[in-house]
């Protein structure tokens, strides 16, 4: 896992992208909201990332016969937040 996370940043994305079916606006916007969080250390902040993406993964959001993960309206911040809240609960460990 650790040699994704020191891949640079496109290279990065285009791994989530073939792995998880995300796309540039949502990799973004998941990125911007864990450093708003209070994630700042970008190793960390993939880290984070990607345990998020294998909890949406988990929940079923993403069938095989759709291009990319989609969330609907307002779906991905909350969650986001539902992740944070799990990990925070120590129901999801990262």
């Amino acid at each position: 896992m650790s040699k994704y996370l020191n891949l640079p940043d496109l290279r990065f994305f285009q791994w989530c992208h073939q792995q998880f079916g995300l796309n540039k606006g949502v990799y973004n916007t998941i990125d911007n909201w864990f450093y708003d969080y209070g994630i700042v250390n970008i190793l960390h902040r993939r880290i984070y990332l990607l345990a998020f993406l294998e909890f949406v993964k988990n929940t079923g959001l993403k069938t095989d016969n759709q291009k990319f993960i989609r969330f609907g309206n307002g779906g991905l911040i909350r969650k986001l937040d539902e992740f944070i809240k799990e990990k925070e609960n120590e129901k999801y460990i990262i």
